[in-house]
């Protein structure tokens, strides 16, 4: 009976020597595993965020802004709505941007955990919402507001024969394309950060 007590102390305190050399390097793992995940959502979160707000902005705020202000009949009621659309396309813009460079910075973290193929179509997307919110919002917003202090007037006020309200509706139609191929590689940004954020993806 005692050679079978001795024999489970001495298996039992073998198993723990045994617990106690692997618990450090299993805790690292699962401690970067966990931040590894915590990395993810955040990721997802992010472009998430940034891509119901374009969708939003898009589909319901400039095109009832416009509305509801034109129901009023007031002379300038383009102007006004215009204001307002612009400014919020900077938050738009401005947050697309900031939050695709964030993004690009962390996406190389996952390279190891995701095939090349997978990091450059990030890459590539992340790189365009960029571009596409810089170029909307620094370049083509800039001239737009460049041309409205021209006019020296109100944007309806002026003919459309103008070579100012030309190349303001040029700038316009440029303006919403750049957002809407922003929107684009946030979809694809937004499915590959997802599909990597899934267990055992």
């Amino acid at each position: 009976m005692s050679v079978e007590i001795e024999t489970d102390r001495s298996s039992s305190r073998s198993s723990a020597q045994a617990h106690a050399t692997v618990r450090p390097e299993s805790r690292v793992a699962e401690r970067s595993s966990m931040l590894a995940s915590a990395l993810s959502s955040v990721r997802v979160l992010l472009i998430a965020l940034w891509l119901g707000a374009a969708v939003f902005f898009s589909a319901a705020v400039a095109p009832n802004v416009f509305a509801v202000l034109r129901s009023f009949h007031l002379p300038n009621a383009n102007e006004i709505a215009g204001t307002i659309v612009t400014r919020t396309l900077g938050i738009v813009n401005t947050g697309g941007f900031l939050i695709a460079l964030l993004l690009l910075v962390t996406a190389f973290l996952f390279r190891r955990t995701t095939t090349r193929r997978a990091l450059r179509a990030e890459v590539a997307s992340l790189l365009a919402i960029a571009l596409m919110t810089g170029l909307g919002q620094w370049v083509i917003a800039a001239r737009m507001l460049m041309l409205r202090t021209a006019m020296g007037r109100p944007v309806d006020e002026v003919a459309q024969s103008d070579p100012l309200r030309v190349a303001f509706n040029s700038l316009h139609g440029y303006s919403v394309g750049a957002l809407s191929v922003a929107m684009i590689a946030g979809i694809v940004t937004l499915l590959l950060i997802a599909r990597r954020a899934r267990p055992n993806s």
